[in-house]
């Protein structure tokens, strides 16, 4: 037990340094500012897999499957892994949300570290009871890959639309208090001749919460495929989630060049669904898995960059070429005789 409120108190430390510290006043994230900071969760992140060695070889932690310090460390690199790639998806979401409101830059960032802090409390929630269910009842395997078996095909076959008026918790919110048309800076709330009204930021707080509730439904059932020890779950998933921000602002501006990514992602998920429907009949070992993710992430990326399509500079220099004033001036500018 003292192990997890020492994380969990890690995790609380970390949250109020980025916030009320690194990031007090309001401005908007450059490039250089979120690399480093999505290179310092990173860091994090794979320094704490020292940790769980460490506590898995001194047995310091509850290790109900019985783990060796390399199979932990293991289970927690691709756990996080696949966290973190899944997670890549819900940027794309988040950066349609925040170009339907017209959310300034500089205010992304507080809308972002919220919604992650409401994201690691619910996703905890999440993970303990699925890992006491699929204890109880190991059948769920079968059920849970299949449910990533069909989202898969769900993020194959989505063109990711965003509709945040057709959103219930949105109409419901509406109902208890009056939108305010205009942005108040930073503020969720304000008061209009004593009346409480929301601002437009905390709607879009509001459909970030809930969209990534609906992510939570695929990433937790992942993780599962790798592993229901509670601790490398939590702890991976949360360290994953940790860097969202960062490395939302990394990514927001170029997402669009990356447009094979989301095919690897589909794969991925697909491949954690058949393993977690074959958990209970093949072994497959985790270093085959970290290879598979890291591989097809790394494909995503490559093909992408080498399919880029031809620039927007050249396809209008032919449009010109082919209107019929550019082709009399072409004749006329041709030498005679």
């Amino acid at each position: 037990m003292a192990i997890w409120i020492g994380f969990i108190a890690l995790v609380c430390v970390l949250l109020a340094l980025d916030l009320g510290v690194f990031n007090r006043k309001a401005h908007a994230i450059g490039t250089k500012e979120a690399l480093w900071w999505t290179a310092f969760w990173v860091a994090l992140s794979l320094l704490f897999s020292f940790a769980i060695h460490y506590l898995y070889g001194n047995g310091w932690v509850a290790n109900p499957d019985g783990l060796s310090s390399r199979e932990a460390v293991l289970k927690y690199l691709t756990g996080y892994l696949v966290e973190k790639s899944l997670s890549l998806d819900n940027i794309f979401v988040i950066a349609m949300i925040f170009t339907y409101f017209q959310v300034p830059n500089k205010y992304q960032h507080r809308v972002l570290f919220w919604g992650i802090l409401g994201a690691l409390i619910f996703r905890g929630v999440m993970i303990f009871l699925g890992v006491i269910l699929i204890t109880k009842f190991s059948w769920l395997t079968y059920i849970f890959g299949a449910f990533l078996l069909y989202s898969a095909y769900k993020m194959w076959t989505s063109n990711e639309s965003v509709h945040p008026h057709s959103n219930p918790v949105i109409k419901y919110v509406s109902r208890l208090f009056p939108v305010t048309k205009e942005f108040h800076g930073e503020q969720f709330f304000v008061r209009r001749r004593h009346i409480l009204a929301t601002t437009p930021l905390f709607i879009t707080l509001l459909v970030v919460e809930t969209t990534d509730i609906m992510f939570a439904f695929d990433s937790i059932p992942a993780i599962f495929a790798i592993t229901t020890d509670p601790f490398i779950v939590f702890t991976s998933n949360i360290f994953a989630i940790l860097g969202l921000r960062s490395l939302y602002f990394v990514l927001a501006s170029v997402l669009d060049k990356f447009k094979y990514l989301q095919h690897a992602l589909v794969f991925i998920l697909a491949y954690v669904g058949v393993k977690m429907l074959l958990v209970h009949h093949v072994h497959i070992p985790e270093w085959l898995s970290l290879s598979v993710i890291t591989v097809s992430l790394t494909a995503g990326v490559l093909v992408s960059l080498y399919m880029q399509p031809e620039s927007a500079d050249t396809s209008g220099k032919e449009e010109v070429a082919d209107t019929p004033e550019n082709e009399e001036a072409a004749a006329s500018s041709q030498p005679e005789g």
